[in-house]
């Protein structure tokens, strides 16, 4: 500075005052100067230096912080530091300027910092998104620390333009506490159910969830800190608060997308009126089944050998152990299942009765489909269920249906007497006479 001073007198003959203050502005253009050159001297040299090893690099993770921009925001510091340096030697005795400058130095270096971890945090989430092979949601995560981040940004802030020391602003925060958890109750209980949302791995991004009272029922595609991002199955969105995945109940998928089994649970309700013994004509019809021949031959010589050892006769068929057509047909629906190329085999499978109703007796089918795709698991359970509708009748079983109105039309019509047969009209009796 008395370099600029000494020049500015001499050389160019001003007085002292007068070149003091050309000598301040001289200074300060060069202090610009110096700040733009730096500014370009780190993004037109030294970030296409790091551009061109990170594209020679095969290190995944330095071309995602290329991609969101974490070495240029970091190339804002240059300028900051030249000017933080070089005010003190420009304004050696005008401490006023010297102070505001360097206060907005430190400013600027601050916010710069904290666009830089938000800029690395993306990074961070992009590339376990892309490339890690985890399927913990870490945006939750991510959001939480954000938070933190910008908070910490924020105070840092507030104590540099107020001259206090870190320690004392957050202790006269402390006060502050109670009003702020009423005003920010909700996002705060948002960050702490997103954090346990990610911690307890409750949910992920892609899995398949079920909650009624918030209309969502569909796949996840978004976990974030606050909300959870559902697109329901006719293409609608649903956003659910993160809270109230904690505090209510909600059905997830995910086991049975891991598992590789999709359940059917489906009944036939026959008719009660159709279920009978099996006489000798439809033991002869049964026995031509493939799947009912290893069956039929247990139960048939277990039966006649329990009614021989205790001489029970067999012209009535109450007497003694007998084949029932339910029976016959419970035992074929379990042997079609096991031998179903798309049923999962080393699932439960189950053919059983529940209890009788005003619609009939239902025999439950319970078993895992092999493909949890939703359009081929329905493909798979319609031909099954197509199977055995049509095989009822070769078992002398019928379905239960409620009449129809052609039902009830078809019996008005039954019971309509026929126009042309009019019967005769009797002739009256002649009374007695008197």
């Amino acid at each position: 500075m008395e370099t600029l001073i000494k020049l500015w007198h001499e050389q160019a003959g001003l007085t002292e005052a007068a070149a003091m203050i050309a000598a301040r502005i001289t200074g300060a253009v060069l202090v610009l100067l110096l700040s733009w050159l730096a500014n370009l001297i780190a993004k037109k040299i030294i970030l296409r230096i790091v551009d061109g090893v990170i594209e020679k690099s095969r290190i995944n993770w330095l071309k995602i912080l290329q991609e969101k921009r974490v070495f240029v925001r970091f190339s804002h510091v240059a300028p900051a530091v030249v000017i933080y340096y070089l005010l003190p030697q420009v304004f050696q005795d005008w401490a006023r300027v010297i102070d505001i400058g360097q206060l907005a130095a430190r400013i600027y270096l601050i916010s710069v910092f904290i666009i830089v971890i938000d800029a690395a945090l993306n990074a961070v989430t992009a590339g376990y998104e892309r490339y890690s092979r985890g399927t913990l949601p870490i945006k939750g995560f991510v959001q939480a620390t954000k938070l933190v981040v910008f908070l910490i940004g924020g105070i840092l802030v507030v104590s540099t333009l107020m001259g206090q020391d870190l320690v004392v602003l957050l202790s006269g925060l402390g006060a502050l506490t109670a009003v702020l958890m009423l005003i920010f109750r909700d996002p705060i209980l948002g960050l702490v159910a997103g954090v346990q949302l990610s911690a307890n791995d409750m949910v992920r991004k892609g899995d398949w969830i079920e909650m009624p009272n918030q209309g969502a029922d569909g796949s996840v595609i978004d976990v974030s800190l606050t909300t959870v991002k559902v697109q329901n199955w006719d293409r609608t969105i649903t956003n659910i608060p993160a809270y109230t995945l904690i505090s209510d109940a909600f059905l997830n998928w995910r086991g049975m997308q891991e598992s590789g089994g999709r359940r059917m649970m489906r009944s036939l309700h026959l008719d009660l009126r159709s279920i009978r013994f099996v006489d000798a004509e439809l033991l002869e019809r049964l026995k031509k089944i493939r799947l009912l021949e290893p069956y039929l031959r247990e139960k048939v010589e277990a039966i006649e050998t329990y009614n021989r050892e205790r001489k029970i006769d067999d012209d009535d068929l109450i007497n003694g152990r007998r084949l029932t057509n339910i029976g016959c047909f419970r035992a074929y629906c379990a042997e079609y299942l096991r031998n179903h190329p798309k049923v999962h085999q080393e699932m439960t499978q189950i053919s059983r009765q529940l209890h009788p109703t005003p619609q009939g007796l239902p025999l439950e089918i319970y078993a895992f489909a092999r493909d949890i795709n939703w359009v081929n698991f329905e493909g798979i359970q319609s031909d099954i269920f197509d199977h055995l509708f049509s095989v009822l009748p070769y078992f002398d079983l019928r379905l239960f249906q409620q009449p129809a109105g052609t039902d009830l039309e078809s019996l008005a019509q039954s019971l309509r007497p026929d126009p042309d047969c009019t019967p005769a009209q009797s002739e009256a009796p002649t009374p007695p006479p008197r």
